[in-house]
């Protein structure tokens, strides 16, 4: 497996989160996909990489968004032969102890694993109430529109097996915000892949500064009608 990890300006958390990542009791690389992070956090995954070869430093010439930076990373998987990968925020909000429940799903039967923070009632540490009320009808909205049989359509922290990806035409997804978790999603469920969820406890970033802006909340908000419209 690839762990795939997007960072912008994750320096305060990325080592941090790589050594927890390595320590977890399951066969994984881990990919950091940095989108030319002013702070410093390349040259710090840069100096990890070249004292352990688990760990693999993806950059880009220019600033490329969330959903670019995933997608490099999955073409990467697919490059060098794995099997099957997952994707995780850098900010330590997706705990690595939940990595083992993810890849036994995938081991038995599963396509498409979410890290749900909704799936046992609501599991987020630390969110102001109007964020998680955002979050909330974020997710209704997105399953009412779509039909994804999913409690929570927005979490980043999930895994894929290969042949997801391979079916799912990477050059053709539209999205680049946070709504490229949904539309994967989407595209997989459409594609008639097994999609299920194993319970995480999500908790705030402790350092840094959220990513959310206006542009990426309005594809989101979007992008859902454009899904079930195939436009």
């Amino acid at each position: 497996m690839l762990i795939i990890i997007p960072t912008f300006n994750e320096r305060e958390n990325i080592e941090v989160l790589i050594e927890q990542i390595i320590a977890q009791p399951v066969e994984a690389d881990v990919a950091v996909v940095d989108d030319c992070s002013p702070d410093g956090t390349g040259e710090i995954v840069r100096s990890l990489a070249a004292k352990n070869p688990r760990v693999r430093l993806l950059t880009s010439s220019q600033r490329e968004g969330y959903g670019k930076s995933i997608l490099r990373g999955f073409r990467f998987a697919m490059e060098s032969g794995y099997l099957s990968v997952a994707t995780m925020d850098a900010d330590l909000s997706h705990d690595p102890k939940y990595l083992p429940d993810l890849t036994r799903e995938l081991a038995l039967g599963s396509d498409l694993v979410v890290g749900s923070r909704y799936t046992s009632g609501i599991s987020v540490v630390n969110w102001p109430l109007r964020r998680l009320l955002l979050s909330i009808f974020a997710n209704k909205y997105v399953r009412l529109i779509t039909g994804l049989p999913l409690a929570d359509c927005t979490s980043g922290y999930r895994a894929l097996k290969r042949e997801v990806l391979e079916s799912i035409d990477l050059d053709s997804i539209h999205s680049n915000g946070y709504s490229f978790i949904s539309e994967v999603n989407f595209r997989a469920h459409r594609k008639g892949f097994r999609l299920s969820e194993v319970p995480i406890i999500f908790v705030e970033r402790r350092k840094g500064g959220s990513k959310m802006s206006l542009s990426v909340m309005i594809e989101a908000a979007t992008m859902p009608w454009r899904l079930r419209l195939g436009l």
